[in-house]
């Protein structure tokens, strides 16, 4: 009989993943993991969430349906699993490159995470904004958590560089801005095939930093 637990195991930052113990050879299981997560990201992306079935995710992937819950619970866990390896486990977090400025300035910082997240994040940040309305109260509690960590490291960040004041509420507003805008434009990019990327990063790094220094201005 498969001992699949479901009980909730909480991460600092990861959403909730289903205990399968059913094979103990790990190094399988995450091969086969892979293969499911592999299959579900293009599915998702392509057909979406709800019209995307276990049948299509084995197809696709080429695991047998009968074993598929040997290495998951549901397609519920399947998300959970692809959007911690997507979207929450990719590093450096924008924190992390706020804390190790190493005395450059916002703008290459700010260059620097927009690049790393729409090479490395462009497929976690499409999965994540379409998947929302399927993911469970605790599942969005955590992705809201993690926005707001996002917003509160650069506001923090901006009042200490900017010598912006504590009570000034346009900080966050910015703030939430920058996190919508590198949210987003990956989601667009099919309205600039034609223009180089490093012109759009640049173009688009440029205008936040505009934006920030307009604060400085009473």
């Amino acid at each position: 009989m498969n001992k699949i637990s479901t009980k909730k195991k909480l991460y600092r930052s990861n959403l909730v993943e289903a205990e399968v113990d059913v094979i103990q050879n790990k190094v399988l299981v995450e091969e086969r993991r892979d293969q499911l997560l592999d299959a579900a990201q293009d599915l998702f992306i392509e057909k979406g969430f709800a019209a995307t079935t276990i049948r299509d995710i084995c197809s696709k992937s080429g695991i047998n349906q009968a074993s598929i819950y040997d290495y998951v619970l549901n397609k519920q866990d399947i998300l959970r699993r692809l959007l911690n390896r997507v979207w929450f486990r990719i590093s450096p977090r924008l924190e992390d490159l706020l804390k190790r400025s190493d005395g450059r300035s916002f703008e290459s910082i700010m260059r620097d995470y927009f690049k790393i997240c729409w090479d490395e994040k462009r497929n976690g940040t499409i999965l994540a904004y379409r998947t929302v309305p399927h993911l469970d109260r605790e599942d969005r509690k955590l992705l809201r958590k993690h926005e707001k960590s996002m917003i509160k490291a650069l506001s923090d960040y901006l009042r200490r560089e900017f010598c912006l004041s504590h009570d000034d509420k346009r900080v966050e507003v910015i703030a939430n801005y920058i996190i919508f805008t590198n949210s987003f434009a990956p989601m667009r990019d099919w309205l600039n095939t034609d223009v180089d990327e490093n012109i759009v990063l640049n173009t688009i790094t440029s205008s936040v930093v505009a934006m920030v220094e307009r604060l400085q201005i009473k």
